[in-house]
């Protein structure tokens, strides 16, 4: 009887630890999936930035911003900041989100600025070679 019992639970040891064991491998390789997939797009297309793990429409929803301006950003990440600091009765996770916020919006705002810079730099070398 006891050796019974004992093999039963080697078997459902050994069962588990397979099942374990491939659940494993395939989140491993969905991960190798999805860096490559970042590797190719690069930092500019996708949807969520790695960095804050935010969407850009909901960083402007938390930011109540309409329009990409350096200006407006800061003005409203102050106050909400502020509006959220824990000393004032405010919510730490509240005031975290909102930072997160001004993060991808800065990101994206630093890609368009890339972008700008180098259309101008591919319409001066065009306007060069004419």
């Amino acid at each position: 009887m006891q050796r019974y019992m004992v093999q039963i639970v080697v078997m459902g040891a050994q069962v588990v630890g397979r099942a374990f064991a491939k659940a494993l491998r395939q989140e491993l390789a969905a991960s190798q999936a999805a860096a490559q997939a970042r590797g190719r797009w690069g930092q500019q297309s996708p949807a969520v930035c790695s960095i804050s793990g935010m969407s850009l429409q909901e960083a402007q929803q938390i930011l109540n911003i309409t329009a990409l301006t350096p200006e407006e950003i800061q003005r409203n990440y102050e106050h909400l900041f502020k509006a959220n600091d824990k000393a004032v009765g405010g919510s730490f996770y509240l005031q975290s989100k909102v930072v997160r916020a001004k993060e991808r919006l800065d990101h994206r705002l630093s890609i368009q600025t890339q972008d700008s810079q180098q259309k101008a730099q591919n319409t001066e070398t065009s306007f060069s070679l004419k």
